[in-house]
């Protein structure tokens, strides 16, 4: 069972919170532009397009990048002047977790605690013991990383970010890859977490946020342009999913011209749900209860960002030694 954290600040005073934040890599690509941001206890989703910004967005929190301009603080500590004070209340979970294949899971998780400043050996054991417990990997602590499923890697890295008992959790992309069972698995592990820390969970796929969020911030070209809860964004949502069924000649000029969800045939006809940014298809209804992601789709076609292709904010240049110190 997940312990309670204590806030080291009182009321309903942000957790984390940007303001005019900015970020230009040294090529010219601009990752963020003017970022306002504020968090506090619960589960966060940061939605966006690839190459939106999110990953930028949250190294910089995590203080492994400087911002070019604007503020970051976590718990009112700035991430640019007070780094040590920042890392000790975060945990981090990147894309990519997947070293130490030749090692048992609790030997990692040992190690990472030890790495995170657990040097008492008796309450480090117990700590380790307890976290893998908490993400369901306490049945196989004795089995090498190469041996562990993709689900079991990535709840290892979970357990990896919270070892030193975090105040927020920062997870970037946590499912790609993974199979339906184990995304289930992730989110509502996620959703259990969330309770009593802040979570900022970063992802391009709707679903991995489950039913515990709390709050979304959509990023689109390096801006925020929504924050608030799911449920106002479903609300926007109203009028611009539809439902329609058609011939195989109609229906491919439906599909050519709108963003289609989902398509089922039956028989000499096709069944199609999709989002518009203006005006529907001949024939078509309103969706009185669109789903979340279907409110996202929606929301970017109306940006006329729903086929929109831009590059990664993992921008091709190495970031500077001021950039990573």
């Amino acid at each position: 069972m997940a312990e309670t954290l204590v806030s080291p600040r009182g009321g309903d005073e942000p957790v984390i919170e940007a303001s005019g934040l900015g970020h230009t890599y040294k090529g010219g690509h601009t990752a963020l532009e003017n970022v306002d941001l504020s968090l506090g206890i619960g589960l966060f989703g940061l939605l966006g397009p690839n190459g939106a910004g999110k990953s930028t967005l949250m190294r910089i929190i995590c203080t492994l990048l400087v911002p070019t301009k604007g503020t970051v603080t976590v718990y009112g500590h700035d991430v640019t002047r007070e780094r040590r004070e920042v890392r000790e209340m975060l945990g981090y979970l990147p894309q990519e977790f997947g070293a130490w294949r030749h090692h048992r899971a609790e030997e990692v998780l040992d190690t990472l605690a030890r790495l995170s400043g657990l040097s008492n050996r008796k309450e480090r054991r117990r700590r380790v013991a307890e976290t893998l417990e908490m993400v369901g990997l306490d049945g196989v602590a004795d089995r090498k990383v190469k041996k562990l499923s993709g689900g079991m890697v990535r709840r290892l890295g979970v357990a990896q970010a919270l070892v030193h008992e975090p105040q927020v959790l920062i997870v970037d992309e946590p499912t790609v890859g993974l199979d339906p069972e184990e995304r289930m698995r992730f989110r509502q592990l996620m959703n259990q977490l969330g309770r009593d820390r802040t979570i900022l969970l970063s992802t391009h796929i709707v679903a991995d946020l489950g039913g515990g969020c709390k709050e979304m911030a959509l990023l689109d070209g390096g801006r925020i342009e929504f924050q608030g809860p799911p449920e106002e964004l479903l609300t926007r949502a109203v009028g611009r999913v539809f439902e329609v069924t058609a011939s195989s000649e109609a229906a491919e000029r439906i599909e050519s011209e709108y963003e289609i969800v989902s398509r089922a045939v039956t028989g000499t006809s096709i069944s199609l749900r999709g989002v518009t940014a203006n005006g529907m298809p001949a024939g078509a209804s309103a969706v009185d209860a669109p789903t979340l992601e279907e409110a996202y789709l929606a929301f970017m076609a109306v940006r006329g960002r729903t086929e929109a292709a831009r590059q990664d904010d993992e921008a091709p240049e190495v970031a500077s030694a001021e950039d990573a110190g």
